[in-house]
């Protein structure tokens, strides 16, 4: 049986809606994780659709001791020149080799922590990245492709990224995984059906 393991998500003001749920419900259900919402701002937060969000814990990484993982959600705030540094928790996590994801936005994050310097990976365009952080460090690892990418508990994306996610913190579940990828494209091919343009 597969042990149980904690999955911070990381919001901050103004956060994606449509990003964590995949992750986070998948996770809950068919793993039996525990997802914590944490932020490095003060509840409420408020979503982009006007959700509003009370999270569990902030970013420092002391009271995040017990994660196994995390996951930065995008937020327009991310690319702000005041945006928060959570560089700390996001290295402690992977130091002692959890999974660190970042989704659209939220990869700015990672690449501010340093933690694409070895790895591939990908976001909203390489122009898009550059933009933002002109010196990150590893960006001649990005790769431009649509999808998530993966790499040494690194996993980034310019959208949905719950199936790399979940296949890098549970690598032994490799089956169930392939399920959910499964049932995901079989999702994405009837809205694409329903609305030509997949929107």
């Amino acid at each position: 049986m597969t042990a149980s393991k904690t999955i911070g998500v990381l919001f901050i003001e103004g956060y994606a809606d449509w990003e964590y749920g995949m992750l986070a419900a998948s996770a809950v259900e068919w793993f039996g994780a525990r997802a914590i919402a944490i932020s490095p701002h003060a509840s409420p937060l408020t979503s982009i659709a006007g959700f509003r969000l009370d999270a569990a814990r902030g970013a420092n990484p002391a009271e995040n001791q017990d994660l196994d993982a995390v996951a930065v959600i995008g937020s327009d705030g991310w690319a702000a020149k005041d945006a928060p540094d959570v560089s700390p928790l996001l290295k402690a996590v992977a130091a002692r080799g959890g999974v660190v994801g970042g989704i659209c936005a939220g990869t700015l994050a990672l690449a501010r922590a340093g933690l694409f310097a070895d790895v591939g990976h990908t976001s909203n365009g390489r122009d898009w990245i550059l933009g933002h952080e002109p010196a990150y460090a590893g960006a001649a690892n990005y790769r431009d492709v649509p999808h998530a990418v993966a790499d040494n508990n690194i996993v980034s994306a310019p959208g949905t990224f719950a199936a790399a996610f979940l296949e890098a913190l549970y690598p032994e579940q490799a089956g169930q995984i392939g399920e959910m990828r499964v049932m995901f494209a079989r999702a994405h091919a009837m809205v694409t059906r329903e609305h030509g343009d997949g929107s």
